[in-house]
């Protein structure tokens, strides 16, 4: 298509399928998706991190950055993820990256979580995934479906946020997929993807490609 949306995928220090996560972007329509580690993310000049539609994370970092790390690519980090919010790029955070930095207060603005240090998990879980009944672009006219899926338990749901998802598996947070507005970035935060048997779900890359476009501000 002409003028996709352009998608900065930031990941790291979590292990995925390169193959298959690749395929599932190569599969929205409108969208093109620039994998990238976080140091080389964070590296890239600030004009052109800021010429992204919109930024996911997909990254499992957990030590807040200071700015005075050793390493000259990791210690931009700080400075970059600060910048996020000043323009209206579109902010995405995608399963394991909801809590990553669990002792930084940014994170916690981003994703509205304010706990993310005690949780636990469980792979391969069976979830009913409920659509909250809602005019919001992201999941207007959307079913709610089934998938398998890895599973977060957490003990509150994410404040000052639009819930679009909610679950009523024992194992996992109630709250699944929702919105927020950080500075001037809008903010889709999900629990699912964690790996192709989410990313191959129809319903699944219908609601991530509406996320994108939804953050972007082109809906």
């Amino acid at each position: 298509m002409p003028n996709p949306l352009t998608l900065a995928v930031v990941t790291g220090l979590h292990p995925y399928n390169v193959i298959a996560f690749q395929d599932f972007f190569h599969a929205l329509e409108g969208v093109e998706a620039y994998i990238q580690h976080m140091e080389d993310f964070v590296s890239t000049p600030q004009d052109m991190r800021d010429g992204y539609d919109c930024v996911m994370f997909y990254h499992f970092h957990m030590v807040t950055p200071t700015g005075e790390e050793e390493s000259w690519c990791v210690r931009p980090t700080k400075a970059a993820l600060e910048h996020l919010g000043t323009g209206n790029q579109g902010i995405i955070v995608l399963h394991h990256a909801l809590l990553a930095f669990p002792d930084w207060d940014l994170w916690t603005q981003i994703t509205g979580l304010r706990q993310r240090k005690q949780f636990g998990y469980s792979p391969g879980e069976k979830l009913d995934v409920r659509v909250v009944p809602s005019d919001h672009p992201i999941t207007q006219g959307m079913s709610s479906w089934e998938m398998t899926e890895e599973t977060y338990h957490l003990n509150e749901d994410p404040i000052d946020s639009e819930v679009l998802l909610t679950t009523e598996h024992p194992k996992s947070m109630k709250c699944i997929g929702w919105t927020r507005q950080y500075k001037r970035s809008r903010v889709f935060c999900l629990q699912l993807g964690h790996d192709n048997q989410g990313w191959s779900h129809p319903s699944f890359r219908e609601l991530v490609k509406r996320g994108i476009y939804w953050a972007s501000g082109k809906k």
